[in-house]
């Protein structure tokens, strides 16, 4: 996921505060740009006298990377659910004390299941937000080109090229994620989204490469605006990104509806958490923040402000309703159960990827 950059406050420039502040309790949380409602600072050392000290990233890649060569001077950090198995074996996480977050017992069984996919027994991370990846579209544009009966609930939407082709007249984007595209393509193609079979990947890069020509750009950030401004007309992006262009579209009064949905044939279920990291400056300071963004006022607030469910089920009845009663984004349960998350691949695997997701991009 990436997001616009709203607040940061660097730790070069902590430490320009001098030693007197330096004294004081402090937590230093590497998260996603604008993933974290503004006022939770404030609030935050208000209740607990303890200053919150956010760098914020846009790219998982640098995040890896930067916690991945150690002594990052960060405290926690969120991280998507697939890089766990990765950070776990490097040495890069501790291992969760329970017994200092009092609000774990808020968190939904059923998040938490998911979860261990990536992280079994629940032993390293924290759910913050999940999501999924979906079809976001311009309602009356692809009853436009498609007819009233357009597929918009199913991946033939993108994957069928006599849809794709009349999409194209108006703009169709893609997130530039070979880590989900990819596992969409094997999916719809009736093979394991995370198969260990380097065949299956031939199979996804004909079929990504067949609707190429109809893909107007892959970009994680901009299609928001694009979809909301009418630039773009359909896009597979993140559920909550979505929910985000439908509000602008709302709020500028443009005449434009957006939807988002789940295709029936299933779709990529990805967790945000925290972590602590094992060499953490302040871990008594990181358990603290961790447990009290599991308040379930903290929760939906931030639920609230990113757009994005939550793994909180005593935060629920507080989410702003027209989020919480969107099921496109907070799922049935049958739905939840066509869900995949994603997994690490072995190393040769992640390199096919790389390799298919740089022919399709650059259409060579």
């Amino acid at each position: 996921m990436k997001f616009p950059r709203l607040f940061s406050l660097g730790l070069t420039s902590l430490l320009a505060l001098g030693t007197a502040h330096a004294e004081q309790p402090t937590v230093h949380l590497y998260n996603w740009s604008d993933f974290l409602a503004p006022e939770t600072a404030k609030e935050f050392k208000a209740a607990t006298g303890t200053t919150l000290v956010q760098d914020v990233f846009d790219d998982a890649e640098v995040m890896e990377s930067k916690l991945m060569a150690g002594r990052s001077g960060y405290d926690v950090v969120i991280i998507p659910d697939d890089l766990i198995p990765n950070f776990a074996k490097a040495g890069v996480l501790q291992e969760l004390d329970r017994s200092q977050l009092g609000n774990w017992p808020r968190l939904a069984p059923e998040v938490l299941a998911k979860l261990q996919v990536n992280d079994p027994g629940n032993r390293y991370a924290v759910p913050y937000m999940w999501g999924t990846t979906g079809i976001g579209y311009n309602v009356d544009k692809v009853t436009q080109l498609l007819g009233q009966d357009a597929p918009v609930n199913s991946w033939d939407l993108i994957f069928k090229q006599e849809n794709i082709s009349k999409l194209s007249q108006c703009g169709v984007a893609m997130l530039d994620a070979p880590v989900e595209i990819i596992p969409i393509a094997l999916h719809y193609l009736g093979l394991p989204p995370n198969s260990k079979n380097p065949a299956d990947y031939e199979k996804a890069e004909a079929l990504l490469r067949s609707i190429r020509p109809y893909i107007r750009y892959f970009d994680s950030s901009k299609f928001t605006s694009d979809l909301a401004n009418g630039d773009i007309c359909a896009v597979v992006g993140w559920g909550g990104s979505i929910y985000s262009a439908q509000q602008t579209a709302e709020r500028a009064h443009n005449g434009i509806r957006i939807n988002y949905n789940i295709p029936r044939e299933g779709a990529p279920v990805w967790m945000e958490n925290m972590v602590l990291l094992k060499d953490a400056p302040h871990p008594q300071q990181g358990y603290a923040f961790m447990d009290y963004i599991l308040r379930p006022e903290i929760t939906a607030r931030n639920s609230n402000h990113v757009g994005y469910p939550n793994g909180n089920k005593d935060a629920t009845a507080l989410i702003d309703a027209q989020l919480r009663e969107n099921p496109a984004l907070y799922p049935s349960q049958e739905v939840m159960g066509t869900l995949y998350p994603l997994e690490t691949l072995p190393l040769r695997l992640e390199r096919v990827r790389t390799r298919i997701w740089t022919k399709v991009t650059t259409g060579t």
